[in-house]
């Protein structure tokens, strides 16, 4: 069984309960599913979750360099050479990331009102950034594109392999056809 999630904002990314807080069983009801990788719990989108245990490796691990497709909302209006550093990759802390596509894109159309909304100031802009990862490292989004001078206000993970988010309200979820993963039922 391959399930397609929405992840709110708020949800942290585990079955058992925690007190004052959202988690998956507050929206999945499916017994012995768990994630195939992880959404922080101020990130939002696309989380799969199966009870195939090669299938979570695949989808999970690194090694396979499944495209991972994520919008961030940042702080100002990222330049052409933040855009380029981003996508050669850049120096962090503890690692160094790996090449990534990213590109400048509007607002996405598809995009719901998160709960609760992001900070607006007046006199700073904000501007949409597409990055696909073929990696997934804690907080890399975030700490890419402040890295770059741009921090993200707001992360959604928009696709996972050929999986879209698309259709799907926040809290909601659809079973994907396991048996090939990236079509769904």
């Amino acid at each position: 069984m391959l399930i397609a999630f929405n992840k709110p904002f708020g949800v942290i990314c585990k079955f058992r309960p925690e007190p004052g807080r959202r988690t998956l069983a507050d929206f999945i009801q499916v017994r012995n599913v768990y994630p195939a990788g992880r959404l922080d719990t101020d990130s939002e989108g696309l989380l799969l979750l199966t009870d195939d245990g090669a299938l979570q490796a695949r989808i999970s691990n690194p090694r396979h360099k499944l495209a991972k497709v994520y919008w961030a909302e940042v702080e100002g209006e990222p330049t052409a050479a933040a855009v380029l550093a981003l996508r050669n990759g850049v120096q962090l802390s503890d690692f160094t990331t790996k090449s990534a596509g990213a590109r400048l894109i509007d607002t996405p159309n598809n995009l719901w009102p998160r709960d609760p909304p992001i900070r607006h100031r007046a006199k700073i802009p904000t501007a949409w950034l597409e990055l696909t990862l073929r990696e997934g490292k804690n907080r890399q989004v975030r700490r890419m594109t402040a890295h770059v001078g741009f921090p993200t206000l707001r992360l959604v993970r928009a696709c996972v392999g050929h999986v879209k988010v698309d259709g799907l309200a926040p809290g909601e979820w659809r079973e994907i056809d396991a048996a090939s993963p990236w079509t769904e039922r």
